[in-house]
């Protein structure tokens, strides 16, 4: 299983997310590319929120193809235009990932390969053999 930990000595998470995770050695790793708010028949919503949404729907299809879950997720590096988005994106992470506490960087960016997308977000995670 993956270790979780936040050590004494550095500031608690200011949100739902771990200082660190050890992932074991003989663990199935998946790297998944960075996930947009794309629908499966090829629709980019307007709202971020819904992009949002779509971007962890993707991520967690993905980990199921796999045999993994949100709690399967070592790290998250998210990336979002403008400051103002934030809300909407970090409440879809919570919808998406409950409790799942994964290392996670968050990066306001000024845009992303398409004009339309407002979030994306790549993640790596393990699972045991």
């Amino acid at each position: 299983m993956l270790r979780r930990f936040n050590p004494e000595g550095v500031a608690p998470p200011l949100s739902n997310y771990s200082h660190g995770v050890v992932i074991p050695a003989g663990m199935k790793q998946l790297h998944v590319s960075g996930q947009i708010g794309i629908t499966p028949d090829g629709t980019i919503p307007d709202d971020v929120g819904e992009q949002a949404r779509w971007c962890f729907a993707n991520i967690l299809a993905i980990l199921a193809a796999e045999g993994m879950a949100a709690d399967n997720l070592a790290s998250l590096t998210t990336y979002v235009v403008g400051e103002d988005n934030l809300a909407a994106v970090r409440e879809a992470r919570q919808q998406a990932l409950g409790e799942a506490a994964p290392a996670s960087t968050l990066v306001f960016v000024a845009a992303l390969a398409t004009p339309v997308l407002k979030v994306e977000v790549q993640a790596i995670a393990a699972s045991v053999v």
